[in-house]
């Protein structure tokens, strides 16, 4: 199938992106053109400015895709700009979690739904994060509803290529000493694996679903559960203060991510438990190095 990827170039989407390439598909990926990628000559791109409607419209113009996964399309605006002018069989929406309000034990898909909130077209600074997803999902939902279109959401996405370092957080404030202010150290909360988050977009190319779909790892875990594990392989104890630095999964309320419905479609997610704390040893062995 002939796919755009449009914000295939960094963290998961490069999983993804190599993913769809192993599996035989024509590639073509979307950037501003502002820096390299690596991919060489196995891909195709075009350049256009996402934030800017008409560099949207002129890049898309007289281009036919099978699929378009969009990582990119914050808000709604963003939405519309790719929606209105794409020639495609189907498009993927990378959304998130943070569109349920809260997130709960077996959070379940129906737990948000797009046709049940009014829709408003946004730009990305003019709500948080969770209401422009949300916004998002609600152009989806209402004003392309005979379109062929799958919102994927994930929670935290970690891996050994995060390049938001929030679970090295605290990995390296408890080896270095340093305060941190934790707010639901004992909350079980979810997380999807890079790799396996680029590669359910990549299964989701052409498969015959429409609406949205929950992705993430089996299991929960609990910053508790981590900062202990870090203790007893380092020898360090956690410094937990008020006046300490902001950790970053801070206000997460306790939660899982129900996967059912990425199951019935044929996808498996690796167990949290299975992975998690290696990824920790992965981080406590980089910072030992560089002491």
């Amino acid at each position: 199938m002939k796919i755009l990827v449009i914000g295939g170039t960094r963290f998961f989407g490069i999983h993804m992106v190599e993913e769809l390439l192993k599996t035989g598909h024509d590639v073509t990926i979307a950037t501003r053109g502002l820096s390299a990628d690596g991919f060489s000559r196995r891909v195709q791109r075009i350049v256009f400015d996402r934030t800017d409607a008409d560099s949207v419209r002129n890049a898309l113009s007289g281009r036919h895709f099978d699929v378009i996964i969009d990582k990119l399309a914050y808000c709604s605006n963003d939405i519309r700009s790719v929606m209105d002018v794409a020639d495609c069989n189907q498009y993927i929406h990378m959304s998130t979690t943070a569109v349920y309000g809260p997130k709960h034990l077996n959070t379940v898909e129906s737990d948000f739904d797009g046709n049940a909130k009014e829709l408003i077209w946004c730009s990305r600074p003019d709500f948080p994060y969770d209401e422009i997803k949300r916004q998002a999902e609600c152009a989806l939902w209402q004003k392309y509803p005979d379109r062929n279109w799958i919102a994927v959401r994930y929670p935290f996405v970690i891996g050994k290529d995060d390049y938001t370092k929030r679970l090295l957080f605290y990995v390296e404030h408890i080896m270095k000493s340093i305060p941190m202010y934790i707010d639901n150290p004992d909350c079980q909360i979810g997380f999807i694996r890079s790799d396996e988050a680029g590669r359910f977009l990549a299964f989701l190319a052409g498969k015959p679903f429409r609406g949205a779909v929950n992705g993430c790892s089996e299991g929960t875990v609990s910053i508790r559960e981590m900062l202990d594990y870090v203790e007893q392989k380092t020898g360090k104890k956690a410094i937990l203060s008020a006046d300490g630095d902001a950790a970053p999964y801070n206000s997460e309320p306790e939660y899982s991510i129900n996967t059912d419905l990425a199951a019935s479609l044929g996808f498996r997610f690796s167990r949290l438990h299975d992975w998690i704390f290696e990824l920790l040893d992965y981080y406590i062995d980089i910072l030992s190095q560089n002491a």
